[in-house]
């Protein structure tokens, strides 16, 4: 595969970074909200500063350095500077629970870590002899109390920094530990190459200029923000900008007039609540204008009004929304496109540096698709049925992981004679866009041998307005439960406008549930109805990239 960028010496990111610095020095790449910019030839000397102080400090080609933080300038400077120079960046989601981090440490047998303060706390629970080196991320300074003794003398002597062999295309640039919906975390193990070139098969799907200006609101610590939000703007001379809180509803919407974005990157979750709270209920508020909006064509030229209003909400600038991370519900998919709104919906895995496939900006686009190959990727459909085309996605190209860190058994499994084994079940349609109908690990075989996709039939639940979240399962006698989350807010609303006495609301609540049971059914196949939906009054435990970790409700 040939990709159309020129002066990039290999694909490493040191290369990388280089080329962009040569090419857009002076002009802005990183900062956050109103604060003053980093330049793309700051990046390049802060990095350089931190690379001589790492080496300094006895970290060298090969070893793991631990990067804990939430979004800022320099979360990119750490990652490139480690890998500047051949170590390995290991970013750790912040929500990780403490002991998950202290297992992450230990068992990449990090000799570094950066954090911020913020996180500050999870690093001094850690047993200060497993530390060698700790560097406070928000300032970039050596954090003496938490650094070791001997590590420490060699700070205050100020060794000389030694020549080392760049890293190769070949060599480990990231450890990633995944946060799944099984539970089971693995150390995914990207290379130079993987990263770069998943990077650079963007091409193909959409064009990326010097004046683009990206706003990231998903952690860095996941490989989809990391690449796209972060390695891809990079590599075209764009600036991104980090928001200084948690991306609540009122702190984007200012974030949005303030920054004006071009470009983002989000999980389905956000515009699918930006959606229902905001969109859907002009549109349902009274039984005249809901009865105009179930006419299509009345309901397409209300949606292209709501589109120039909702690009207006983002800034008036925005040209490319990217939707990755878990399935976009169809109903919402269906008003993006009636509302002419730029979104791109991509798909991939940790495991293939994430891109795998992708809608193109402008073109067509086919509603529940995930779009076409990236550049240099191939899809295929393992153990197709000859009746539906549907079958395992598996992948190849130069993204695909290294492996599987420390555990040759997992990694086995799932790479065969160079393919991937996604775990995804999917087929492909005679122009190549992809169709993905969930998780293989969560399909449950009906009665009478069917297989059912719990995702799907979630989508048509979570359509309702007064639900958040569901999540289907399969009981013992083989029956199908919903566990809903309701959106308790809009209920107490609806239920005090009623003048509903406190005594009587749950017993309103259960009966919208089968209300909502009984009109979920008649939407589904004979061997998908569901004999009851259970009250999830809690919110459901979620992965970073807001998907339910399923492994937690399967008792």
């Amino acid at each position: 595969m040939t990709y159309p960028y020129e002066n990039l010496k290999s694909f490493t990111l040191p290369a990388l970074l280089d080329r962009s610095v040569e090419l857009y020095g002076s002009r802005d790449v990183l900062t956050k909200v109103s604060q003053k910019p980093m330049t793309y030839e700051q990046l390049h000397q802060n990095v350089q500063e931190m690379v001589s102080l790492l080496k300094n400090n006895g970290v060298s080609k090969g070893d793991k350095v631990i990067l804990l933080s939430e979004n800022m300038p320099n979360w990119a400077v750490a990652y490139f500077a480690v890998t500047y120079f051949g170590a390995v960046i290991v970013p750790v989601l912040p929500d990780f629970h403490t002991s998950d981090v202290h297992h992450i440490i230990r068992h990449s047998e990090a000799k570094a870590v950066f954090v911020s303060e913020r996180h500050l706390a999870t690093i001094e629970e850690l047993n200060h002899s497993d530390l060698k080196l700790v560097i406070k991320l928000d300032n970039l300074s050596v954090i003496n109390e938490l650094t070791t003794s001997s590590y420490g003398a060699k700070i205050a002597q100020k060794m000389p920094s030694f020549k080392e062999k760049e890293p190769e295309e070949g060599d480990m640039a990231a450890l990633l530990y995944t946060s799944g919906t099984t539970g089971h975390s693995k150390g995914v193990m990207l290379s130079h190459k993987n990263l770069v070139t998943n990077a650079m098969s963007a091409f193909e799907k959409i064009s990326i200029t010097q004046d683009d200006v990206f706003l990231s609101i998903l952690p860095l610590a996941h490989t989809l923000e990391c690449t796209v939000g972060l390695i891809i703007p990079i590599l075209h001379g764009s600036s991104i900008q980090y928001i200084d809180k948690a991306p609540t509803p009122s702190v984007l919407l200012k974030s949005f007039s303030i920054v004006k974005p071009t470009m983002m990157v989000s999980v389905p979750l956000i515009i699918e609540k930006i959606y229902k709270n905001k969109v859907l209920p002009k549109f349902t508020s009274s039984f005249i204008i809901r009865f105009l909006y179930s006419i299509a064509f009345i309901r397409k030229f209300l949606n292209k009004i709501a589109g120039k209003k909702l690009i207006e909400t983002f800034g008036g600038r925005l040209r490319f929304f990217g939707i990755g991370g878990a399935s976009l519900s169809p109903y919402v998919e269906q008003f993006l496109i009636e509302a002419n709104f730029p979104y791109i919906i991509g798909y991939g895995l940790t495991e293939t540096s994430p891109l795998i496939a992708g809608s193109v900006l402008g073109k067509a686009i086919k509603i529940k698709s995930t779009g076409t190959a990236m550049a240099g990727v191939e899809i295929q459909i393992k153990n197709k049925n000859p009746e539906t085309g549907e079958g395992e996605i598996i992948v190849k190209s130069p993204s695909v992981m290294m492996g599987y860190y420390k555990d040759e058994a997992q990694t086995n499994a799932v790479m065969e004679d160079g393919w991937f084994l996604t775990g995804d079940l999917g087929y492909i349609d005679e122009d190549g866009f992809l169709f993905i109908s969930g998780r293989s690990k969560n399909v449950i075989i009906g009665s009478g041998g069917e297989n059912i996709y719990p995702e799907q039939i979630e989508a048509i639940i979570n359509q309702h307005e007064f639900v958040l979240d569901s999540l289907v399962l399969q009981r013992d006698d083989h029956k199908l439960v919903a566990r809903v989350h309701m959106d308790y807010e809009l209920i107490d609303k609806m239920l005090k406008a009623n003048h509903t006495p406190e005594i009587e609301i749950k017993g309103k609540i259960s009966a919208l549930l089968e209300e909502m049971r009984i009109e979920v059914n008649s939407k589904v196949s004979s061997f998908s109805k569901m004999v009851k939906f259970v009250e999830q009054i809690e919110p459901f435990v979620k992965t970073p990239t807001k998907k339910i970790k399923r492994f937690l409700y399967t008792n």
